[in-house]
C-alpha cells in the first residue's frame, strides 16, 4: 500500500448498524401512531370538550350561577340580560363538524336513537351547567367524517366521552 492511499471499509460497524436499525423503528412506531390515532383536528377537539365543560363546572361553583358550554357560532346574546349565564364558546377546527356522523353510523352502547337529533343531525347546541355539579344531559357528535367524538353529559354533571375508532368497527371510552 503507498502511503498516499485511502483506507476504504470493507462494511458497517456494528454501532452503525444498530443507530440505523433503532432508527428505523422509531420512526415505523411513530408512523403507525399516526395512521392510528386519527386526525389531530379531532383529537384536539375531544381535549377541548373535556376541558371546556370541567372549566364550565368550575367557573359555575365559583360563581354561583350556572355556565354555558356553546358549540361555534350558537352563542346566545345575553345583553342586558340578569338571568343568563356565562358563555364559554368552543369553537370547531377546521375538517370538524357537529352532527351524527352518517346514517348508517352505529350509535354508542346503551344509547337510543332520539328522533331531533337523527333528523337534524344535532342536538342542543348550548351545555348548561350549575353551581351543583348538575347539567341539562345533552349528547354531542363530532366528527372529521371517518372518526367520531360522543360526549355524553348527564343531568348529575357525570361527563363520558366516547371515541369511535374506524380502524377498529367500535366506540372506545376515552
Amino acid at each position: 500500500m503507498s502511503a498516499g492511499a485511502v483506507r476504504i471499509p470493507a462494511g458497517f460497524s456494528l454501532l452503525e448498524a444498530t443507530l440505523v436499525l433503532g432508527l428505523i423503528g422509531i420512526l415505523g412506531g411513530l408512523a403507525a401512531f399516526a395512521l392510528t390515532a386519527g386526525s389531530p383536528a379531532l383529537n384536539a377537539v375531544q381535549g377541548e370538550l373535556r376541558a371546556s365543560v370541567e372549566q364550565a363546572f368550575l367557573l359555575a361553583r365559583a360563581r354561583g350561577c350556572p355556565v354555558r358550554v356553546a358549540l361555534g357560532g350558537h352563542v346566545p346574546d345575553c345583553r342586558g340580560r340578569r338571568d343568563c349565564a356565562q358563555v364559554l364558546p368552543l369553537a370547531l377546527p377546521r375538517g370538524v363538524r357537529w352532527g351524527i356522523p352518517h346514517p348508517a353510523f352505529p350509535l354508542p352502547p346503551g344509547m337510543e336513537d332520539t328522533r331531533r337529533a337523527h333528523l337534524t343531525g344535532q342536538a342542543h347546541p348550548c351545555i348548561t351547567v350549575s353551581p351543583g355539579r348538575t347539567a341539562e344531559a345533552s349528547t354531542w357528535f363530532l366528527t372529521d367524517g371517518r372518526d367520531a367524538v360522543c360526549l355524553r353529559l348527564s343531568d348529575n354533571g357525570r361527563l363520558t366521552l366516547l371515541r369511535w375508532r374506524h380502524r377498529q368497527r367500535r366506540w372506545v371510552r376515552e
